[in-house]
């Protein structure tokens, strides 16, 4: 199994994003959060181009494995992992851990100290397992239904000076 990554091109790449957010909320999510919540969450995907304005400002990196989309990792400034979603089928393949290491490469080489995340209750364990320490629990309203997550922090490692 080889994991490559490529930066998302949007517009063109929206449809594929959108799709593999809404899959891995719904069946991801499931042992972790009730129907309703599910609902409200995976709606941040349906109308494409608000999903894009929020995806534009972003670094976003897409996964593939043995060729195929496998999920993805968006990085907001230098030092926040704002999504990190894995395709259903790829769940438990590494592919979730690729993607932060990358992104951890990335926010390290612009300089940033601290990579942060609000995880979902099923992200959790991923990001504690690569060495998040959670801060607080959060509750997030969409559209009336409340979710709750965790703002996780981790401390990274300098570049050796002259660069990587």
């Amino acid at each position: 199994m080889t994991i490559t990554f490529r930066p998302a091109l949007l517009p063109r790449d929206l449809p594929l994003l959108a799709d593999m957010f809404v899959a891995s909320v719904m069946e991801l999510g499931a042992d972790d959060y009730g129907e309703e919540e599910l609902a409200a969450w995976a709606s941040a995907a349906e109308d494409e181009e608000a999903f894009g304005q929020r995806l534009k400002p972003m670094l976003t990196l897409i996964a593939f494995l043995d060729g195929e989309p496998a999920g993805f990792v968006s990085l907001k400034g230098n030092s926040a992992v704002d999504m990190l979603y894995v395709a259903p089928d790829r769940a438990g393949q590494g592919v979730g851990t690729a993607l932060v290491k990358a992104i951890e490469a990335l926010a390290v080489g612009r300089g940033a100290k601290m990579l942060s995340a609000d995880a979902s209750d099923m992200a959790k364990p991923l990001f504690e397992k690569l060495g998040f320490v959670a801060q607080r629990r959060n509750t997030v309203d969409l559209g009336g239904v409340w979710l709750a997550n965790t703002t996780l922090t981790k401390k990274l490692a300098e570049l050796p000076a002259g660069g990587a």
